[in-house]
């Protein structure tokens, strides 16, 4: 494994100092890699050599769920955004600021045209005063069509949607693993073409729930998971994307491969994900190469390269190589 956290040119200037990275990544066909500007509305894309490529505005909080749809030539962007942004208060602590409304699910093209929108799912607990607050969503365009989203900061659902946003079905956990606390993390898993799966991150469980694509429970994944936030698939296996500092790597049996970055100190420093001065504000922390702080978003491309960008002030983005 190589650890590469200077394969972005400098130019790129993805990340600003003051600003709380909270976005998923994703790789479209032609091997690019789409990402979110935190602190603005702004998706930006870079080459395989990390070069910056272009952006487009978008009017969203947060391109905190990204998934691609859609042949080559045709891609969709799906974003997931829960509607938060980051800033700092009177005394210099930088934390979440949620807004009043209703999360989005919102597909652009690889031009930064919008050509959909889904509407809040027809669900009770919205109606009575839940707040949505997608975390991510992911479409099954291999199979029906339909469109999964998780409501990871919301009302800590699943649901199953059409493309026209028609509820199909909801799970809330009970169904055989027990409620879910932040379902983060969606991803169909089409390792074994005849039996299609959908893998949710239980981020507050430490768990992974796998799904048949009608919605029907078939196991959890403990497996010492700390704080499951995303997915990815590489080859026969899974990477995960802890949030409790490191990567997971899951053969196709759900078993552990390989633990990557592992730092389990990370998350006892006060001030966490990032540190505390003597004053109490929030400020960067000491991030040191080889050991992750935050993984929260992921994507793997073509030859392997897994992406990650980590939940920081100033933001990280590393990419680990095979070798």
């Amino acid at each position: 494994m190589t650890w590469r956290e200077d394969w972005v040119a400098p130019d790129a200037a993805l990340y600003g100092d003051d600003a709380w990275a909270h976005h998923d990544l994703a790789v479209t066909a032609d091997q690019r890699l789409v990402g979110f500007r935190s602190g603005g509305d702004r998706f930006w894309s870079l080459d395989a050599d990390g070069r910056f490529a272009e952006e487009w505005a978008s009017d969203l909080h947060e391109g905190h769920g990204l998934t691609l749809a859609g042949p080559a030539g045709a891609e969709e962007l799906w974003v997931a955004d829960p509607g938060i942004t980051f800033a700092r208060d009177a005394e210099g602590v930088h934390d979440a600021v949620l807004s009043r409304v209703h999360g989005r699910v919102v597909a652009f093209d690889l031009a930064g045209n919008r050509i959909a929108e889904l509407p809040t799912p027809g669900w009770p607990a919205y109606d009575a005063g839940e707040t949505y607050r997608p975390t991510t969503v992911v479409v099954d365009d291999a199979g029906d069509g339909s469109v999964w989203v998780a409501d990871g900061y919301g009302a800590e659902l699943v649901h199953r949607v059409t493309r026209e946003g028609e509820l199909l079905r909801t799970l809330s956990g009970v169904e055989g693993a027990g409620r879910f606390d932040c379902p983060h993390g969606l991803l169909i898993d089409r390792r074994r073409p005849d039996d299609p799966q959908l893998y949710v991150t239980d981020r507050g469980n430490d768990r992974i729930v796998v799904y048949d694509l009608d919605g029907n429970f078939l196991r959890a994944i403990v497996e010492g998971l700390r704080a499951p936030s995303g997915l990815a698939v590489r080859g026969d296996d899974l990477v995960v994307a802890e949030l409790g500092a490191r990567l997971t790597i899951l053969d196709r049996d759900d078993r552990v491969v390989e633990r990557i970055g592992d730092d389990p100190r990370a998350t006892a420093r006060p001030g966490w994900p990032n540190a505390l001065d003597a004053d109490g504000r929030t400020v960067r922390p000491e991030l040191r190469p080889g050991s992750f702080n935050s993984p929260h978003g992921l994507a793997v491309d073509a030859a392997g390269r897994i992406y990650v960008a980590e939940w920081v002030l100033g933001g990280r983005m590393v990419r680990v190589e095979r070798g």
